[in-house]
């Protein structure tokens, strides 16, 4: 029997984090429930299908309808507070290493364009998105972002360093900055070292013409790793939808799977 699209254990943590339905008038039809809007965008999400194409023997409404759902769900910021939570989780139960991060982005097509779109320069120019990643040292997603694929991978460095959010354990302060940060040549620039050292962070960043990638590829493969769990998810192996928004909802989602599996021990 293949295992459901929402489990139990994620349904308990989403559940209190999203915001009072909205109140209807008298009549009509009842809304889709929230779980089962959740259960179709979690089966786009993973299978790559249009949204007009979600099955209705799924009892997940229309596709129309679980868009919405997402749409209104990333702007109340539901998204980006399950992830947080998973991670305060992880925190907790002491899963997240903050000896080592790495940093990395990877690109992908982006047929419709939209903003967050560029020319792709390994691409013959066609439109794409860059998506780029920060993680611990065992590949758990900390943060992200999206820009155009035509952006270096070094203009976001900063930004991306601001944006893990801080995290809180059972003691102490909140944790955000790793001990050391790996990142390959395309980081190989004076900023990006001293935005490190402002921040306490030991940069780890491969030197163009010194030293081999190899040399920190035990410490980054854990990035390369995740990508490839991102890309499982079929609707991200390219970029369909046109509204930044919704990619991004789609990302922060796949994100906060991958960190439940690591916060359930399965990876």
């Amino acid at each position: 029997m293949p295992a459901p699209q929402l489990s139990d254990s994620l349904w308990s943590i989403l559940e209190p984090l999203l915001p009072p339905p909205r109140p209807r008038p008298k009549g009509g039809r009842p809304p889709i429930s929230a779980r089962a809007a959740l259960t179709g965008i979690l089966f786009v999400l993973r299978s790559g299908i249009p949204w007009e194409m979600l099955p209705r023997e799924m009892g997940c409404g229309s596709g129309v309808t679980c868009w919405r759902r997402l749409r209104d769900w990333q702007a109340a910021g539901v998204w980006e507070r399950l992830h947080r939570e998973l991670l305060r989780r992880l925190q907790d139960a002491n899963r997240i290493d903050w000896s080592r991060a790495a940093l990395d982005s990877s690109a992908i097509a982006g047929k419709k364009g939209g903003a967050a779109t560029g020319p792709n320069p390994t691409d013959r120019g066609r439109p794409g998105t860059k998506r780029h990643l920060v993680t611990d040292r065992h590949g758990i997603p900390l943060t992200f972002a999206l820009t155009g694929a035509n952006v270096h991978d070094s203009v976001p460095f900063e930004q991306m360093l601001d944006a893990i959010p801080a995290i809180r354990g059972k003691r102490g302060r909140p944790r955000r900055r790793p001990r050391k940060l790996h990142a390959d040549k395309a980081y190989d620039h004076r900023r990006c070292r001293r935005a490190c050292r402002q921040r306490g962070i030991t940069p780890r960043i491969a030197r163009r013409g010194v030293e081999t990638s190899e040399r920190l590829g035990r410490y980054r493969w854990v990035i390369e790793r995740t990508f490839a769990w991102l890309n499982r998810f079929r609707r991200l192996t390219i970029r369909y939808e046109r509204r930044i928004d919704i990619h991004s909802a789609f990302t922060s989602i796949a994100c906060s799977l991958i960190a439940l599996r690591a916060l359930e021990g399965r990876f």
